[in-house]
């Protein structure tokens, strides 16, 4: 099987390929055009850490970063412009798929400051502030499954802003996502939104489950426990997708669906592989099921496309079997509310971390460019 092959076989299991980076040289060099082409990639996240990396290699941003300093703008502005004009030119270049799919797919993620992941409505303003700046119909707004996130995303949504929730890593919480989710579609439709035109995704975090339980596992030292590590985020994301299904079987749903709308589709995160003694496709084998998008690193994407395999649905009808992994990690003492928390804390805290980071370095870039 050739390195497209792989890929076209996971498309045609349903699975919606997007690419968990951007940057201006992609734009620039047609990199990511030639995903698009040849990669089966269809859609695009961006995250603080993402723009981080991007703005403080190589020289893509240069002449940007010169008009703006000659211009006196602030750090804020200067990021705000920078980003808003990387994500408008990839919704441009998404445009295609966006209409040949029916803006299903063709999506390109904006994530508001995570700052603000504490702040709804902070978060409410900003959101809105960017789906106007970027006007593209095939924008998602990114903001984090917080306790404070979750009715910015139902006021977001009631505004007709298309949303992508992240930092989603309970079912829990996953659950009362999907509660914002409906209530945000209930209220766009009563302030007269066409329903068909917001799309949204719910970002289920993988590997970082795995990273922090097994971790615990390995405190706790049993062969019990032991045996139990790398099973908790394909474990975990299975039950989230039963709870999708069951969510999106009622009435509630049903009712939103006859007036135009569509599901909030699960999109698996962090896909990455983060312990080298596991599998390096792990997170896409596995969590392959129609319906769904799996957000990739180019790394792993070139991983799966080079000797990854799809053996069918690998999730439908898997809950019980999910079930008895998380009852066994409670056995031998893993605290999953604690995990839970832990794990969304950090999460916040790391694009918090990453955003200033892009702050500082625009700060750099203005000066010497003044």
């Amino acid at each position: 099987m050739s390195i497209h092959e792989r890929l076209d076989a996971l498309a045609d299991a349903g699975v919606s390929i997007w690419l968990d980076d951007l940057s201006r040289e992609r734009l620039q060099t047609d990199n990511l055009r030639a995903l698009i082409t040849d990669w089966q990639v269809v859609g695009v996240t961006t995250n603080p850490t993402i723009f981080a990396a991007a703005l403080a290699e190589g020289q893509a941003y240069s002449e940007q970063i010169r008009d703006l300093a000659a211009r006196g703008a602030s750090v804020p502005d200067t990021v705000r412009e920078i980003t808003v004009a990387d994500v408008q030119q990839a919704c441009d270049l998404f445009s295609g798929t966006w209409e040949t799919t029916g803006g299903i797919d063709g999506r390109v993620s904006l994530e508001v400051d995570p700052g603000l992941a504490r702040d709804t409505d902070a978060t409410v303003a900003q959101a809105l502030d960017l789906w106007k700046a970027v006007d593209r119909p095939n924008l998602l707004v990114k903001i984090p499954a917080t306790e404070q996130g979750l009715p910015a995303i139902t006021r977001a949504l009631a505004e007709g802003v298309s949303v992508n929730v992240t930092l989603i890593f309970s079912v829990e919480r996953y659950r009362e996502v999907m509660n914002a989710f409906l209530g945000g579609m209930e209220q766009a439709a009563a302030n007269g939104h066409p329903l068909s035109a917001i799309a949204s995704v719910a970002s289920f975090f993988v590997s970082r489950v795995d990273t922090e339980i097994d971790k615990r596992l390995e405190a706790i030292g049993t062969d019990e426990a032991l045996a139990l590590r790398g099973k908790a985020g394909v474990a975990n994301s299975r039950l989230a997708y039963a709870a999708f299904r069951e969510v999106f079987a009622t009435d509630r749903w049903k009712a939103l669906e006859a007036n135009g709308a569509r599901e909030q589709r699960p999109l698996w995160a962090s896909t990455g592989v983060k312990n080298p003694a596991y599998p390096d496709t792990l997170y896409v084998t596995e969590l392959v099921v129609a319906g769904t998008v799996n957000t990739m690193p180019e790394k792993t994407m070139r991983a799966f496309a080079e000797h990854g395999e799809v053996h069918g649905d690998r999730v439908t009808g898997t809950a019980a079997d999910a079930q008895h992994v998380f009852d066994a990690l409670e056995r031998v003492g893993v605290d999953l509310p604690d995990v839970f928390r832990v794990l969304e804390d950090e999460g916040v805290q790391k694009f918090d971390a990453s955003w200033d980071e892009l702050g500082k370095t625009v700060q750099g870039q203005l000066d010497a460019a003044r």
